[in-house]
Formats: structure tokens, sequence, C-alpha cells
């Protein structure tokens, strides 16, 4: 089965609703690995609209499994990457009117310039992960980047109505993850996953690990953190 990242962003969303201390994701993280999650995953915005430095820094200082970092591809969110030197930074596209990332990042477009800040952060020792739709002219253009991983976007399954909708997005997720595997990039999943819709990615060949944030947090609000990752290692 793949692995799990827990994304805990969304404990810094409460967090942030009052503007005090509580509930604190570092601490969340905790809980997490501790409920057997093999990853932590945190996506600091430009905006820092829910995680904040402090909370990124600390991920790394405290954390025992590894920090998979999201990030806009900027020279800002490039140098605190550098610096906090996290296991891995997974490239995201960002928008300041969305609620969160609505899609995948248009690399074709931007290949040179995704490629300079693969370059940086590889010097870093620091993996890069794209996060893109499953396109098979995303992936090949991931591939061109220099990138080690890539992350499918799995909103548009995720968000599918109806069994004839949703099997038609798990092929072309399935479809993507062949494609990179040929060209040698190696494969995560995530965004809008929940109890429900988790295991049909899971069984997916070639995908490595599925981060999970919103529908792990929003089950810990009424269980508990550890209940709530057990549960979804159980759909895994």
């Amino acid at each position: 089965m793949p692995t799990l990242g827990v994304n805990v962003d969304h404990v810094a969303t409460i967090r942030q609703a009052r503007g005090g201390k509580e509930p604190d994701p570092v601490q969340a993280a905790v809980l997490a690995e501790l409920a057997g999650a093999h990853g932590i995953t945190a996506h600091l915005r430009e905006d820092r609209r829910h995680m904040q430095d402090r909370d990124i820094y600390l991920l790394k200082q405290t954390i025992t499994t590894h920090l998979n970092l999201e990030m806009a591809a900027t020279q800002e969110m490039t140098q605190v990457a550098i610096d906090v030197a996290p296991y891995m930074a997974t490239l995201v596209p960002e928008r300041r009117d969305e609620r969160t990332t609505e899609g995948g990042l248009a690399v074709r477009e931007k290949e040179r310039d995704i490629a300079k800040v693969v370059e940086q952060l590889h010097e870093h020792n620091i993996l890069v992960s794209l996060f893109i739709d499953p396109d098979i002219q995303q992936v090949k253009a991931a591939a061109h980047t220099g990138a080690t991983h890539i992350e499918l976007h799995t909103g548009y399954y995720a968000n599918a109505s109806g069994r004839e909708a949703q099997e038609e997005e798990v092929g072309r997720l399935q479809d993507a993850a062949i494609a990179a595997h040929k060209l040698g990039l190696r494969v995560n999943a995530g965004h809008g996953l929940n109890y429900r819709t988790t295991a049909r990615v899971a069984s997916l060949d070639h995908i490595e690990e599925l981060n999970i944030g919103h529908a792990i947090i929003a089950r810990a609000v009424l269980v508990g953190m550890d209940l709530a990752v057990r549960d979804m290692l159980a759909v895994m």
C-alpha cells in the first residue's frame, strides 16, 4: 500500500480563525506520527493564511518522519525551503482568492522557470515534487524539469459525481502514474480524498504516497487525531 502523509494545514486554519496559539499544528503532527503517519505535509502560502513560518521551522525540528513542504515556485518560498531543508518540496500553484488549491501546476507553460527552482532545491539536497493534473502532457513536461517526483491531483476524481465519472478519473490517474513511472518519476497523489474515495486511489499501480489533510482533520475534530489517522490507514 502507499504510505500516508498527513497534511496539518487545517489545524492551523482553526487556530488562525481566532488568532491565538491553539490548536497547534506541530502538536497535531506529532500525534499523527504516533498514530502511524509516514510523513507530514504542510503548505506555507505566500499570504500565510494558515501555516506560519514558525510552524514550518518547528515541524522540521520536531517530527521524526519526513517533512513535505508545499510551496509556490517563487524565490521567496525557495529561500524558505533552503533554510528549513525539508525532505521534499512540492511545488504547487497559488491564487490569493482560492479557498484551496484548485488544480495542478501548469508545467508545460513554465518548464524553464520551474526547472530553475528545481535545480536550486536539488543543490541543497531537497527532493522536488510537482503537483500536477493527471494529464500525460503535464507528466512529460514535469520530467523535463529535473524533478524527481510528481503528485497527481486527485480532486477531479474526489469530486466526480457517479460511478462512471469516477472510473473515468481513475483511468486518467492510472494512465498518468504509468507514464510517470516509465519516465523515471516517482508518483504521489492527493487532494480532496476522504474515507470513501481513498481506497480506490491507494490500489493504483505506482502510487507511492497519498497526502491527505482535510478529511483527516475533519474527523479528528470529532474522534481525535489518533483514531482519525488509524482509520485512514485502515482504509488504505
